[in-house]
């Protein structure tokens, strides 16, 4: 009984997203305050129905419950108790569940700290939530039931994916749909500031803290995906410029122009049209990352569903919802006004720089991914887009943004001088360069570019430190002093800062592992060695081991450098003994940031086996970035200016009120 409670806790949540879809908005229109609450109240109780009726899903899989078709389809009695519950959503049903699970959460989140939000715009903005929820739950209800039964109920299950019984499936997607989902929330304020025809700084302060935790969580998550690839697959890469891939970063891209939009627009009231706009096309893209993995269109190791009902489901909502917005924009904008000028050379005028490059670089990816589809579509012509386009085209699209990034925090609002950031920013520069230069020929050189590449990183990193330099006054007034001014500096400063330093330490790993990695592909016997990097690897012997419902013929290596132990890696290639798929656990042995990397291939007819050795300096830059990146964002987020926002109308005009008393 308790899954029929599930599937009524879902239907019963379709029915109270309708009402927090309809009323609020319609107590918003006639500024009635007691319809309006409805809202608030419906989001909570909508919360708390989702959630229950994801946990009884999460419940069906922890007990093995195989009379439920989704629990037999994607698990077993043997999986591990973390890969029964993150199996919950390793399926395209469960997955949906847990979108919709984040999605009621985010909307109870605005319903519970919108307090300082206009009542006419919290209502607005809960009931567009209320008709994104609908939408995605009628799409669970009549498309992708996770609660369907089965008469009579098998003993045991099909199993889950073995690649996905990882501890990245755990960590991916929640990280993942947190981004995604997140960015609903500006969308929703975008709608609800069409519908107002009303936008100004105090908008953009509100939907700031929502942005950047969304931006946020999918760094975190695109970061977590990357690595679980790297080390899963045995496929010794960290990015494959894979569509389902390209899905997930388009978004980021956006959501990257859409943070430094809206700080424009809190600052200076400028960007107005363009950061609503790009408010409802980040999201936009994060439906279509959906329908693409959901769809069938697109062939990759992350898509989760083909069925074509589906694909046609998500691409009605992707229609109805941005096609609906961009509609509304169309006919409001004209309301909104252009906003405050500025010079070119300013803050702001880095920021609109900013904006462009990553919204043209968005449209690159964009065309590379969707291009093959469409002109299969309508020609019958099958072609490719690899890893070449996109490296040639992004590639150059990022240097000039990248040498930009350092000057914006240096610049002045309104009116900026070049000159002087440029003079600021030459220790960066020179330093970059030298640190470069040092590493360079600390590996035996490379390619002249390679070294253009590693200096733009460090200076990226020391542009991020002397825009706090300056910001403490240091060389300027005493060191006592300076300090207390770099430690009294809002928290979005160091949060910048961080992300800054971040990226340039991503950039710097990017370069050093594309030049200096090395791969050895041989056929192996216990005895014989390789040659990787620094380290000579040895075959010491492949052992046959059981799992909880696998086994595997792990090889042992031992590694040595200039002649001394310095340790062991382990490499397997594993059977999962109920659907007999074969899976690659790399073996990983890591020095500071540097890794070796050992891959077991097949076995051959001599008695040997391929073995895949990488060398992989610096890799552990390209996710320690993203980490640091991740950390900028939440030290901005515990900024009280961002976690309070801007105050409320009411509660700002009574002082006024009072002090002309």
């Amino acid at each position: 009984m308790i899954i029929e409670f599930g599937h009524y806790l879902l239907i019963l949540s379709l029915a109270v997203s309708l009402v927090m879809a309809i009323v609020p908005m319609i107590g918003a229109w006639r500024r009635d305050a007691s319809l309006m609450l409805v809202g608030h109240n419906s989001a909570l109780l909508l919360f708390v129905l989702a959630t229950c009726s994801f946990a009884v899903l999460v419940q069906a899989h922890m007990a093995s419950d195989f009379s439920v078709k989704n629990v037999w389809e994607n698990s077993h009695s043997l999986v591990p108790t973390l890969f029964k519950f993150s199996g919950v959503w390793g399926n395209h049903e469960g997955s949906m569940m847990l979108w919709l699970f984040i999605l009621v959460l985010f909307t109870a989140l605005v319903a519970i700290f919108g307090g300082n939000l206009p009542e006419t715009l919290k209502a607005n903005v809960i009931g567009v939530q209320g008709w994104i929820s609908s939408a995605f739950i009628l799409f669970i209800v009549l498309t992708s039931n996770p609660f369907t039964r089965l008469d009579p109920a098998p003993v045991e299950g099909r199993d889950l994916n073995p690649v996905l019984q990882d501890i990245g499936l755990a960590i991916h997607p929640p990280l993942l749909y947190l981004g995604y989902v997140g960015f609903s929330v500006c969308f929703s304020f975008a709608v609800a500031a069409l519908l107002e025809g009303r936008i100004d700084a105090a908008w953009a302060r509100w939907v700031r803290p929502w942005t950047l935790a969304a931006w946020t969580f999918l760094t975190a998550g695109i970061a977590m995906g990357s690595y679980w690839a790297y080390y899963e697959l045995g496929w010794g890469g960290w990015w494959f410029w894979d569509p389902v891939e390209n899905a997930s970063f388009m978004p980021w891209l956006a959501g990257t122009a859409l943070l430094h939009s809206a700080l424009v627009m809190e600052k200076r009231e400028a960007l107005k049209i363009w950061t609503i706009l790009l408010a409802i096309l980040t999201f936009s893209l994060s439906l279509l990352g959906t329908f693409l993995v959901r769809s069938g269109v697109l062939t990759s190791v992350h898509a989760f569903a083909s069925d074509p009902t589906r694909g046609v489901f998500i691409l009605a909502i992707l229609v109805l919802f941005v096609g609906g917005a961009l509609t509304l924009f169309g006919l409001r904008v004209q309301r909104l006004g252009a906003g405050g000028i500025f010079a070119p050379i300013s803050r702001e005028g880095a920021l609109v720089l900013n904006n462009l490059i990553l919204t043209v670089s968005t449209a690159t990816v964009l065309t590379g991914t969707l291009y093959p589809t469409v002109l299969e579509a309508l020609t019958g012509s099958k072609i490719s887009v690899g890893a070449p386009f996109f490296n040639l085209t992004f590639g150059l699209l990022m240097v000039p943004l990248l040498l930009a990034v350092p000057f914006g925090p240096l610049l002045a609002w309104k009116r900026g001088d070049l000159l002087g950031a440029a003079q600021r920013l030459m220790a960066a520069a020179a330093g970059g360069l030298v640190v470069a230069a040092i590493v360079y020929y600390a590996n035996n050189g490379g390619p002249i570019l390679s070294l253009l590449g590693m200096a733009i990183g460090f200076y990226l990193m020391l542009g991020a430190l002397t825009d706090l330099w300056m910001r403490g006054g240091f060389g300027r007034v005493k060191t006592n002093i300076a300090f207390r001014r770099l430690i009294g500096l809002p928290r979005s400063a160091f949060g910048t800062a961080l992300a800054h330093f971040g990226l340039g330490v991503t950039v710097l790993g990017i370069v050093a592992v594309s030049v200096y990695a090395t791969e050895t592909v041989l056929e192996m016997k216990p005895g014989d060695t390789a040659d990787a990097g620094p380290f000579t690897v040895h075959f010491d012997k492949i052992e046959e081991r059981r799992g909880p419902n696998f086994t595997e013929e792990n090889g042992v290596f031992s590694v040595k450098r200039a002649g001394a132990d310095v340790g062991q890696v382990a490499s397997a290639k594993r059977i999962y003994t109920v659907r007999k798929m074969p899976t690659t656990e790399a073996g990983i042995r890591t020095f500071g940031v540097h890794q070796l990397y050992v891959s077991l291939g097949d076995l051959t007819d001599a008695g040997g086996v391929v073995v895949r050795v990488w060398w992989k300096p610096y890799i552990l830059c390209i996710w320690l970035g993203a980490l640091i990146m991740m950390v900028g964002g939440f030290v901005s987020l515990s900024d009280r200016r961002l976690r309070i926002g801007a105050p409320s109308r009411r509660s700002s005009a009574k002082p006024a009120l009072e002090a002309a008393e």
